[in-house]
């Protein structure tokens, strides 16, 4: 049977719930205000409105002047926050330490501060949050601990770092950290093989840092290690034995990739020469 040409047919089947779906898309996002800066729907957006996905753990919204207040009184607060929090020179907890230098800070948070009466810094050293500053095998050690972290004037220690003196660990004057270093001087054994291995104590050997020295990001230095003066160790390198004055040390284990002569420059590893610091820099190799 035909159809009238003046009726008006309607889509029917799957075109029809196709578009009674886009209909009803369109009618929901007309109904909520755009993202800030999107201008996608319903042109620009409120400027009186403060969207949620500024500040997740808001209601679904608020004035936008309320979420300002709010954003700056929590940047105010941590301020606050890490100002009171920090132990400088003064504080109860700066006290505690062996010494504690002037002009020297350690960050709020710390990570772990563990026997701190034997832990001795010195002055002008800065040392950034969640860094562990331990001595000793744990808060019940009964020893007689003394000097087992020291650290000397003007160093920086990054964030996240951790030293765990067991017996010694000695940092000289001006020793720069990158962020996420460790320094131990004692390693666990395996030589019983019914024992947990975390319960076996290894070698325990002191651990010397230089003055003038820079520690890259990451970088591990085990037991028993010695690193000289003015030493630059690369990112992420693991430095074991003894490494000697102006010097560069990389790797996994880390080894001398250059050397400072006297009379010569900078060499290479096997001795070539490749003056980078001598009035000359730019060389490579």
């Amino acid at each position: 049977m035909g159809i009238s040409s003046g009726s008006t047919s309607r889509p029917s089947g799957r075109r029809a719930r196709l578009k009674r779906s886009q209909e009803d898309s369109a009618n929901s996002r007309a109904h909520v205000p755009c993202r800030e800066g999107d201008g996608s729907v319903n042109g620009a957006h409120d400027e009186n409105v403060f969207y949620p996905h500024r500040v997740a753990s808001l209601p679904s919204y608020v004035p936008r002047p309320v979420g300002r207040a709010l954003n700056a009184a929590l940047h105010a607060g941590l301020a606050v926050v890490d100002r009171v929090g920090e132990i400088a020179p003064g504080t109860r907890a700066a006290a505690r330490f062996g010494s504690f230098g002037q002009g020297t800070s350690i960050g709020f948070p710390p990570a772990t501060l563990m026997n701190t009466g034997a832990i001795h810094l010195g002055s002008d050293t800065l040392i950034g949050r969640h860094v562990t500053l331990s001595a000793g095998y744990g808060p019940l050690d009964e020893r007689d601990l003394e000097r087992t972290l020291v650290i000397g004037d003007r160093c920086v220690i990054g964030a996240r770092c951790s030293f765990a003196a067991h017996e010694l660990i000695e940092i000289g004057d001006g020793v720069w950290f990158g962020q996420d270093v460790f320094v131990c001087d004692a390693s666990h054994g395996y030589r019983d093989p019914h024992m947990p291995i975390g319960e076996q104590f290894g070698a325990h050997a002191p651990v010397r840092i230089g003055s003038g020295t820079w520690i890259g990001h990451g970088a591990i230095v085990l037991p028993g290690t010695t690193i000289g003066c003015n030493v630059a160790v690369a990112a992420g390198s693991v430095v074991r034995g003894e490494i000697p004055d102006h010097s560069v040390v990389a790797g996994v284990p880390a080894r001398v990739i250059r050397r400072l002569e006297n009379g010569v420059g900078w060499v290479g590893a096997h001795g070539d020469v490749r003056e980078v610091l001598d009035g000359r820099i730019g060389a490579t190799g």
